[in-house]
């Protein structure tokens, strides 16, 4: 099934057909998604809203955005850069301290998934953890900026979740018996399925993380029942957007359509007493102030099917 992106307008929805149709737009109703048109087009988002006002204008139906099909905002991100320990209150229940720099990390397109796709728990971890960030999407080319320009590099902001195996990241109370982890974050970090973002884009004057923007997550177990694990605000960020944006950019490009993961605040299942890990059968959903959700089933890797051989 093809997916196009579409435009939330006063909580309805109007679809990318609809923008063609009604509002002779082209570019960002590709099912490449709205990365496509920030890459493809410096004027993206001024069409972007010109096509709409001229689709409502013309008496474009609007629809329920429950019956949407929800795509990740962003389903192929040329880079992903995370960030490490970026919420004060997150290295405090970790036990650190403050870095001296941001601490960087990377993801890869492998990793997105949409709304309602399945997380999928690797062979050979047992301790899956969630992380609820703030996505930043790249707008305009951004090299060695400073950062008081770096606001200018922001096309927008997504939810993403930092899906985690604690156990192969090195964590001492997620290791089993004579295990030592990985040494490195690759695998914990960066295995299939584990980036779910979500299908909403904001644009800058919509959220402002500086004012503070609320953040939660929630394990879902199968029962139903839901437990809050993380409750947190972007004014506990030690490094702001701006911040991170040009201490990556002066040994990083970032490209229009590349993404950014904030960090997490605290809550993270493996700082629990006892550490608590996401199971198959259980769901996760992670919550952003004025962007939205995403949720996932999470499921092992013994009940999906192996691709069929090239």
């Amino acid at each position: 099934m093809v997916k196009f992106p579409g435009v939330l307008v006063a909580g309805r929805l109007l679809t990318g057909a609809t923008l063609e149709k009604r509002g002779g737009l082209r570019a960002p109703t590709t099912h490449l998604g709205i990365g496509f048109a920030i890459e493809a087009d410096d004027a993206w988002e001024r069409d972007l809203r010109r096509a709409t006002h001229r689709a409502l204008r013309r008496g474009a139906a609007l629809l329920d955005p429950a019956d949407r099909l929800a795509a990740a905002a962003i389903p192929a991100p040329g880079k992903i850069v995370c960030a490490g320990l970026n919420y004060g209150a997150h290295v405090a229940e970790g036990a650190r301290a403050k870095p001296e720099a941001p601490v960087l990390f990377a993801k890869f397109a492998n990793a997105v998934i949409g709304d309602g796709d399945a997380i999928v728990r690797p062979e050979g971890t047992s301790a899956l953890d969630l992380e609820v960030e703030l996505g930043v999407v790249i707008g305009r080319r951004a090299h060695r900026v400073s950062a008081a320009d770096a606001q200018a590099c922001v096309a927008g902001y997504v939810i993403v979740n930092d899906v985690s195996a604690r156990d192969w990241q090195g964590i001492p109370v997620a290791l089993q018996p004579g295990a030592k982890g990985d040494g490195q974050w690759l695998r914990a970090k960066g295995s299939d399925t584990f980036l779910p973002m979500g299908p909403v884009f904001a644009t800058p004057d919509e959220v402002d993380p500086k004012a503070g923007l609320r953040l939660r997550s929630w394990r879902i177990t199968p029962d139903g029942a839901e437990h809050l694990m993380q409750d947190g605000n972007t004014r506990d960020l030690l490094y702001d957007v701006p911040a991170l944006i040009a201490h990556i950019s002066r040994s990083i490009t970032l490209e229009p359509g590349d993404v950014i993961a904030t960090g997490t605040p605290a809550g993270v299942g493996v700082y629990h007493d006892p550490p608590v890990f996401l199971e198959p059968g259980d769901r996760v959903r992670c919550e952003i102030e004025g962007i939205g959700s995403v949720e996932n089933p999470v499921v092992d890797w013994s009940e999906v099917a192996e691709p069929l051989p090239a």
